[in-house]
This record gives C-alpha cells, sequence and structure tokens, in this order.
C-alpha cells in the first residue's frame, strides 16, 4: 500500500508532496484452490429447488425457532446451489431469482441487483458449494456457509475463493434459500450493493460505484509500461481495481482491521497462491480525488508494482525493500525533488535526528508515529541502491530477499553486509537531504 500521499494536495505540491502516510500493502493470505472449483452439480436434470411462488408456508413447528444445523438437507441445498451458479454462468436470470423465489421480497430485490452487477463482469466461472452448515438465526432457518470460487476472464490466472453464507430454510418438503442470516453476506465484494460500473482499459479492468473510474483506467494502463521497465515482462501487465464510492465499502474490502478512511489505494495481493489469483487494487475514491496529478499517477503505479511482484508473497522480504521499491517506482519518472517528495525525513534530518537503522516492520504499522519517514528512508535505499548499482542490482537484491535472510541477500546482490549498507545509506540521506 502507498503510503497515503497528502496533505490534500498531493504528493507533489510543494513543499510536502509526500505528507501523512499510511501502514503497508495488505498481505491478506485468500485461498486459492484450484480444487475449490470443482463445486459439485448434483441430480442433473432435476427442476429448481425453489421454482415455485406458491409454496405454502413452513409447518408452525418450524417457523417458530431456528432448525438445528442437523436439520438440512446437504443434497438439497447443493442443488439449489449448482443451479444457481449455473444461472450466473448461463447468464439466465430468471433461473437465478428461481432459486430465492419463496424469499421475502427485499431480498429478492438486493438478489436481482447482485445478478445484474455479476453479468456487467467478465466472469469465466463460477461455482457455489456448501461447505458447512451452521444453527440458523430465523424461524425455521439454518445458516449455510457457501464456498464460492470465480475467475475473472483475462484477469484471473487463478480460481478466487471466497466465504459466502446464505440462510436457508425448509419449504414443500425440500430446502430453499431464505434470506441473508443475521451474520451478512460473508466476505465483501464489490458487487455486494447498488449498481455497478464497469470500465475496461488496455490494461486494466475498473470496477465500482464511485465516478472517475475511466480515469482510473487511463492512469493504470500508462502505469503498466513504466512498471514493467523495471520489474521485467514477467507478469501479467493486466490489474483489476476495485473503486467503491465510499471509505467505509472500500475499507470492507481490503479485510478486517483496514481502515482507508485516509487512504488513496491499497493492494490486495493473494498469500502464497499463484501470482495472478485474486490480485486486487482498492482504491478509495474520496482520498484519491484529493491527490493532484503527478500523486495520483505515484500512488497507482506504486500498487501496481506490487501486483506485479507479488507483494512479496514468501513472508521474508524486508518491508523496507518491498515499500521502497514500490516507491521508486512511482517516483521513477516524477519531476520532484528528494526534499519535497521526503519532506518529513528532510526536516528530520535538518535537526539532526538521523535514523540509525533501516525501518522495521512495526514502523510501516499504522499508528507508527514515524509511518512517513519510513516510507521515504525505504525509498532513499531503493534509490541509493539503483545509482550505486543500477536498477537490475535492485531487482536482484528483491529476489534474494524472498530466498535468504537479509544480511546474507544484502551480501549476494550488493558485495556488502547490512551494517555497511546501513551506514553507505546514512550518507546518503546525510548527503541527499541537508
Amino acid at each position: 500500500m502507498t503510503r497515503d500521499p497528502a496533505e490534500p494536495d498531493g504528493p507533489a505540491a510543494p513543499p510536502e508532496p509526500s505528507g501523512r502516510a499510511a501502514g503497508p500493502f495488505a498481505r491478506r493470505r485468500v485461498l486459492v484452490l484450484a480444487a475449490a472449483a470443482t463445486a459439485a452439480c448434483l441430480a442433473a436434470g432435476l427442476g429448481l429447488a425453489a421454482a415455485s411462488t406458491d409454496a405454502p408456508a413452513a409447518p408452525p413447528d418450524a417457523a417458530r425457532s431456528p432448525a438445528p444445523a442437523s436439520a438440512l438437507d446437504r443434497r438439497a441445498a447443493e442443488t439449489v446451489l449448482a443451479n444457481r451458479a449455473r444461472a450466473v454462468r448461463d447468464r439466465d436470470r430468471t433461473a437465478f431469482l428461481a432459486t430465492v423465489a419463496t424469499a421475502p421480497a427485499a431480498f429478492q430485490q438486493a438478489q436481482a441487483q447482485l445478478f445484474d452487477n455479476l453479468r456487467k463482469l467478465p466472469l469465466d466461472d463460477w461455482r457455489e458449494r456448501v461447505a458447512g452448515v451452521e444453527n440458523g438465526d430465523g424461524p425455521g432457518a439454518v445458516t449455510v456457509r457457501v464456498a464460492l470460487s470465480y475467475r475473472l476472464g483475462g484477469y484471473d490466472r487463478a480460481p478466487v475463493t471466497r466465504t459466502r453464507y446464505l440462510a436457508f430454510a425448509p419449504r414443500s418438503g425440500t430446502w430453499v434459500i431464505s434470506g441473508l442470516p443475521a451474520r451478512g453476506p460473508g466476505d465483501a465484494e464489490m458487487w455486494d450493493g447498488g449498481p455497478l460500473t464497469v470500465v475496461r482499459g488496455r490494461s486494466s479492468l475498473v470496477v465500482g460505484d464511485a465516478p472517475g473510474l475511466p480515469e482510473i483506467a487511463r492512469r493504470l494502463d500508462r502505469a503498466v509500461p513504466a512498471v514493467s521497465q523495471v520489474t521485467g515482462t514477467g507478469w501479467p501487465r493486466r490489474a483489476v481495481v476495485l473503486a467503491p464510492a465510499g471509505p467505509e465499502r472500500a475499507s470492507a474490502l481490503a479485510g478486517p482491521d483496514r481502515d482507508l478512511t485516509e487512504i488513496a489505494a491499497l493492494a490486495v495481493v493473494t498469500g502464497d497462491a499463484a501470482p495472478g489469483g485474486g490480485d486486487r487494487i482498492i482504491v478509495s475514491p474520496a482520498t484519491f480525488a484529493r491527490l493532484n496529478e503527478l500523486g495520483r499517477e505515484v500512488v497507482l503505479t506504486h500498487e501496481l508494482t506490487h501486483i506485479a511482484t507479488g507483494g512479496a508473497r514468501d513472508g521474508r522480504t524486508p518491508v523496507w525493500l518491498i515499500e521502497g521499491l514500490a516507491d521508486y517506482v512511482g517516483y521513477r519518472k516524477a519531476k520532484v525533488g528528494v526534499r519535497a517528495a521526503a519532506g518529513e525525513l528532510a526536516r528530520d534530518v535538518a535537526a539532526g535526528r538521523l535514523p540509525d537503522a533501516l525501518p522495521g516492520p512495526d514502523a510501516f504499522e499504522g499508528g507508527s508515529a514515524r509511518l512517513a519517514q519510513s516510507y521515504q528512508e525505504s525509498w532513499l535505499a531503493c534509490r541509493m541502491i539503483v545509482e550505486r548499482y543500477g536498477e537490475a542490482t535492485l531487482l536482484r537484491l528483491y529476489r534474494a530477499a524472498g530466498r535468504m535472510f537479509e544480511d546474507a541477500a544484502l551480501r549476494s546482490a550488493l558485495g556488502v553486509d547490512r551494517a555497511r549498507f546501513t551506514a553507505q545509506w546514512r550518507d546518503y540521506l546525510r548527503r541527499e537531504l541537508r
């Protein structure tokens, strides 16, 4: 995640373009399993379980209290989910809505909007299956945990798996979808809610309900070759961006405990899964709109660098190197001075507060008192490596750091140990910022 570069004027606005910062990119682990795409389509040829709109009400005993999880006929529920998923794949709105035909009208309307949103997406696949059953929280209902697997054609190289929840209830001797359980739909998705806009760029797919989506697509299209000039072309060179209208929705899409209220954009990179399976850039448009032209370019290029490099899925690469590389690529062609881009750090150095060591992981947490300086220190460390050793060596260090300890990676790529590298970096800060 790029630091929120701005005071409201954006990262390149003199005299302090970098402004407030916000923590590292999200390393949320999104389980991506090919096997999850093989959800069973039971009872081929059977009719839709909830197709009838004139089914009698549930028996009085079932309506008085939630049903125990053990009461669910899993075969019936699997059939409903298989029919529902098939309707999404076939883009058959009537068949999809038939699976919720006995649910309350408000839920049916929400599901109709969900289907209309899905129909705008380039879905290559969509599967749903029962992953678990819990006691219900509605009359006669149980809560079904649904394993969803989908793939955006041309963007996701591996299936994306998500956890969703639906309430099921007995009707006319079978089980049907009766609505959402009290816990909500599960993993937040961009298609939940109001009508979506989908903008396709040359190298980007921007999905959201915020204004300004075509601009985001244009900027990302320009950022792809800029990133590839540094990282190489061994990545898909395509990106999916989610742009919800409100920061609260953006925070929900980013995952638990993520607050995008003051963050312009954030890259959500899958964990140990195959690169390209579910990587997303989330833009918080209200904050993004406060950036100036250069700020928007830097932010999107930074986040796209995380996508291109895999966001250090190894879990070993130092955060200073992950964020420093992304900032280096973001600022690489920006016509902005070092002191302007690293205003907070420049003030510290001028006051004699030169950092003793490269920032550790805790320095990038949201509550860090030196969050902005941590990003600036990391950027200048990578900038120094390029000036002294070249861009190819910076990439070699990045890759080495994913395979070995930091000191060993520095020795392997730069020929210096951590102590010597730190001394070089401190000299560089002193020279560039005083």
